[in-house]
């Protein structure tokens, strides 16, 4: 006899009670509810929200007149100014698929991406064109080319059809903007370097996206109308989803064209800044900078800080400046920060210094995370919360990806037992706490920056002096590692140290080159394979 679920009878969705979950509602109600209310500030240039919505609205028409919209994809290599921020809701709007590509990367790299992601529209800050024109210079199929023209920015030429506003004279302020189909649509790419050279095309979806963005409004106690300072890039992971976050809350979104501790403090003084993210390079130049920048600045400002594990003394030295620090963890396909470092009131008893090492630990799943485990990554056997059984970061749940684009291998690996596996080695406390104890074998994390080092050896086996060469991190004070490269040069061949650095600048994003070089024989095993965790170590000593 079946039994019938009186639940399920006539009780199916319909327009009325169910529509799908998009961060582009945060926008429309924003400018809905407050509509005069500052949400954008790049320089003298300030947009009410309502404003916002109507150039995104625009945006979107322009867009939809030139026949971009679902499953098209629009690239952006910009500078985190206003125009980043609009383009997270006017290219959603459009139907169409946003992928903002990281500006430290070399034109080889960039051209990649724009074939890989079959751009069909390029919007590009001048200050970035002369990397754009040479990959631009690599591509047969060459997109739609959009500048923005920033009054702010004197440098650069315009290398597009149109600019941005000219784009957006071309739209209709009464254009209805897409809603997803589906929350499984795509709403966004981001690409990460991965550990095999060719970046990876990470696909997000709108439901992840919006759990994200109020995700980060939770975890970090966001106050409703939080000032907010780009000192995190747009092109990571959507700039951790934040640009949905701040509209969400009806925020105030500063521009920073150039992370320097003189803008910052300024901009956190005048414009009364209450939130930044950043990686732990960020936080260290500031604990540095002259005491003289840091005056007048008598308000509370949040920090979230992600990337390389922060050094406990990183965290100590802000929040002995007045800044409030929140380390949380995540992964470009785990829509940035997944993983946060919860505070307990008790721990106000600790000392300064205990304080700190309780900050430096990635921390508990964050309020929009399922699940999350360290484990055996063989049998996915969860270990110990003993604090020293190490094994591997697994996630699960609505902040994962969809997948990598046209790699369906990959993607398969990734999820193999219906995980996330994060390649990041932990230990487990008693506390539920995880802690990060070793990177991925194959990525090295530099300022916020992954770096493959197969990417990196790649390029150094190209040197005709070089036999034989492995790259592996090393702990470095400012940036959270560097990559470290061991080479046996060629049998009586002189090289040095500089002619290696200089070749890899040339052949390389600058970020991307060793700042570390060791001749010698490389330890091996039996079987010849290079044992690298030997070579770590001897980079740490």
């Amino acid at each position: 006899m079946t039994t019938i679920n009186i639940f399920e009878q006539y009780l199916e969705p319909n327009e009325a009670n169910y529509m799908a979950l998009t961060p582009i509602s945060f926008l429309e109600r924003a400018a809905f509810v407050y509509p005069d209310k500052t949400a954008t500030v790049n320089g003298d240039i300030r947009h009410t929200w309502l404003e916002v919505f109507q150039r995104c609205t625009r945006f979107a028409s322009a867009l939809a007149k030139r026949g971009i919209g679902r499953g098209d994809t629009v690239s952006v290599i910009a500078p985190n100014i206003s125009e980043h921020f609009e383009v997270h809701f006017g290219v959603p709007m459009s139907g169409a698929v946003l992928n903002s590509i990281n500006t430290r990367l070399d034109a080889e790299a960039i051209a990649f991406i724009l074939v890989h992601a079959e751009t069909k529209v390029l919007i590009t800050d001048k200050e970035f064109s002369p990397i754009v024109k040479k990959a631009l210079r690599m591509i047969t199929h060459k997109p739609l080319v959009i500048d923005i023209d920033d009054p702010n920015f004197n440098e650069g030429q315009l290398i597009g059809s149109l600019t941005y506003d000219q784009l957006l004279d071309e739209g209709d302020s009464d254009f209805e903007p897409l809603r997803p189909n589906n929350e499984w649509d795509a709403i966004s790419l981001n690409y990460t370097s991965g550990t095999t050279g060719d970046p990876k095309g990470v696909v997000y979806h709108y439901r992840g996206a919006y759990l994200n963005a109020v995700s980060n409004v939770m975890s970090w106690g966001m106050s409703e109308h939080p000032v907010y300072l780009w000192t995190l890039p747009m092109f990571h992971c959507n700039g951790w989803c934040f640009p949905w976050s701040i509209a969400a809350t009806a925020g105030t979104s500063v521009s920073l064209r150039h992370v320097r501790a003189e803008p910052i403090f300024d901009l956190i003084r005048s414009e009364k800044v209450g939130y930044f993210c950043g990686a732990p390079i960020v936080l260290n130049m500031l604990n540095g900078a002259d005491v003289s920048l840091k005056a007048d600045i008598n308000h509370t400002v949040k920090v979230m800080t992600a990337g390389a594990p922060p050094p406990a003394s990183v965290i100590e030295g802000m929040e002995a400046s007045g800044f409030k620090v929140t380390h949380t963890y995540g992964l470009t396909e785990t829509y940035g920060p997944s993983v946060v470092c919860a505070w307990h009131d008790e721990w106000n008893e600790e000392s300064a210094e205990q304080q700190a090492k309780l900050k430096s630990r990635q921390g508990v799943r964050s309020p929009m995370l399922d699940q999350l485990m360290v484990a055996d990554p063989d049998t996915l056997e969860p270990m110990p919360k003993d604090g020293e059984s190490v094994g591997e970061i697994f996630m699960r749940g609505n902040l994962v990806m969809k997948g990598y684009l046209k790699n369906p291998s990959t993607t398969q690996a990734a999820f193999e037992g219906g995980w996330l596996h994060s390649g990041d080695i932990a230990v487990w406390h008693s506390d539920g706490y995880i802690e990060i104890k070793d990177r991925s074998k194959d990525v090295i994390i530099s300022g916020g920056e992954n770096i493959s080092s197969v990417e990196v050896e790649d390029v150094l086996y190209r040197h005709p002096k070089v036999q034989e060469v492995a790259v592996v991190a090393k702990k470095d004070d400012k940036w959270g590692e560097t990559p470290c490269a061991f080479i046996t040069p060629m049998p009586n061949i002189d090289i040095t140290e500089q002619e290696i650095i200089t070749f890899c600048r040339e052949n390389m994003a600058h970020f991307k080159a060793p700042k570390t070089i060791i001749f010698g024989e490389l330890p091996k095993t039996s079987t010849g394979k290079i044992q690298k965790f030997i070579l770590r170590a001897q980079a740490n000593e």
